[in-house]
C-alpha cells in the first residue's frame, strides 16, 4: 500500500515535470516566432530568396526584431517574404528602410537585415512593402575566390619563371658584381643633384625676372607697365602699316609705268620708243649734249676773261668784297 502511494507520487511528479518542460518549450518556440505578444507584419520582394526559410531571424540595425513567417513565389521573378516583427520596433523602422538577405556568420543560417536609409520618413504600417538591396551570395564569393586563386597561381608561376631567368642571367649578375657600380651610381646621383640645383637656380632667376617685370623693372617690365610705350608701339605699327600700304601703292604705280613703257617700246609710239629704237635720234641727242657742254665751257671762259678785263675788273672786285663782308 505504501509502495503504491510512493509510485503514484513519483508518477505525478514525473507528469508535472513533463508538463512544465512542454510549457517551457512552447513558450520559447512561440517567443522565437513571435506567437506571444503584440506584433505586426511587413513584407519585401526579392528576385532570389538565397535559401531563406520561414522561422529565420529578422534584424533591424543589428538588433533582433522578429522572424520570417512565409516565403512565397509570386511569379518567375518576384519572391514575397512576409516578416513578423515586434510591435515595439514599429516606431523605429521607417518606410524608406532597406531590407537585404545575409548570412548569420560565414556559414550560418540565412536571415533578413533591415537597415535605416538615414533620410527622414514616417514609420512603417501594417502590410508595408520595404525596398530591398541585393547582396553578394556565398556561391558568388566562392566563385570569385576561385578565380582569384587561379590568378594568384598564374602570378606565382610567372614570378617563379622570372626569378629563374634572373638567376640564370649572367649579364645581370655581372652588373651586380661590378665593383665600380656603386661609384658610378654615386657619381650619377651627384650629377642629378647638381642638375637639380641648377634647375632650382634657373627657376629662382625666372621668378626674379617675373617679379621685376610685374614691378615695372627692366625692359620687359617697362614694356608691360609703360602705357605710353605701348601707345608708341601702336603708333609705330600704324606707321609701318601705312608705309606698307604706300609701298604697295607705289609698287602698283611702278608696275603701271613699266607696263606703259613696255607698251610704248613694243608698239613703236612715243619718245621712249624713239629713244631706244631710233639710232639717229640718239646720235642727235648725244651731239646736242656735246654742244651744250662745249658752249657751257666757252661761256665760263668768257666770264673768266671779263673778270680780268679792266672795264669789269672793279665790278667783280666789289662783288667779292661784298660777299666777304656778308660772311
Amino acid at each position: 500500500m505504501i509502495n503504491s502511494k510512493i509510485d503514484n507520487v513519483k508518477l505525478g511528479v514525473f507528469v508535472l515535470a513533463g508538463l512544465l518542460v512542454l510549457i517551457a518549450l512552447l513558450y520559447f518556440i512561440g517567443r522565437n516566432r513571435n506567437l506571444f505578444g503584440s506584433n505586426f507584419i511587413i513584407k519585401c520582394h526579392f528576385e532570389n530568396a538565397q535559401g531563406l526559410m520561414p522561422g529565420n531571424n529578422v534584424r533591424y540595425a543589428g538588433i533582433q526584431a522578429g522572424t520570417v513567417r512565409n516565403v512565397q513565389l509570386l511569379n518567375d521573378t518576384v519572391i514575397e517574404v512576409t516578416m513578423v516583427l515586434e510591435k515595439k520596433m514599429k516606431d523605429f523602422i521607417k518606410k524608406n528602410a532597406v531590407a537585404s538577405i545575409t548570412t548569420d556568420g560565414l556559414m550560418g543560417n540565412k536571415m533578413i537585415v533591415i537597415n535605416p536609409s538615414g533620410l527622414p520618413a514616417p514609420p512603417v504600417e501594417e502590410g508595408d512593402v520595404l525596398a530591398v538591396k541585393s547582396t553578394v551570395q556565398t556561391d558568388e564569393m566562392l566563385e570569385v575566390l576561385s578565380h582569384t586563386n587561379n590568378d594568384v597561381a598564374l602570378i606565382a608561376s610567372e614570378l617563379k619563371y622570372t626569378i629563374r631567368r634572373i638567376n640564370n642571367s649572367t649579364s645581370l649578375w655581372a652588373i651586380l658584381n661590378d665593383e665600380t657600380l656603386p661609384e658610378n651610381l654615386q657619381q650619377s646621383l651627384a650629377n642629378v643633384r647638381q642638375a637639380s640645383l641648377q634647375a632650382q637656380h634657373l627657376v629662382s632667376d625666372l621668378e626674379g625676372m617675373v617679379a621685376d617685370a610685374r614691378s615695372g623693372k627692366g625692359i620687359l617690365g617697362t614694356v608691360l607697365t609703360d602705357t605710353s610705350l605701348v601707345q608708341e608701339l601702336h603708333r609705330s605699327m600704324d606707321m609701318i602699316s601705312q608705309a606698307a600700304t604706300n609701298t604697295a601703292s607705289l609698287s602698283r604705280e611702278l608696275e603701271r609705268m613699266a607696263a606703259s613703257l613696255r607698251y610704248q617700246v613694243d608698239s613703236g609710239n612715243g619718245a621712249i620708243h624713239a629713244l631706244f629704237a631710233d639710232s639717229m635720234l640718239v646720235k642727235k641727242v648725244y651731239n646736242s649734249l656735246t654742244n651744250i657742254e662745249m658752249g657751257t665751257r666757252a661761256f665760263n671762259e668768257n666770264m673768266e676773261a671779263l673778270k680780268h678785263n679792266f672795264l669789269f675788273r672793279g665790278y667783280f672786285r666789289r662783288q667779292e668784297r661784298k660777299k666777304k663782308d656778308e660772311k
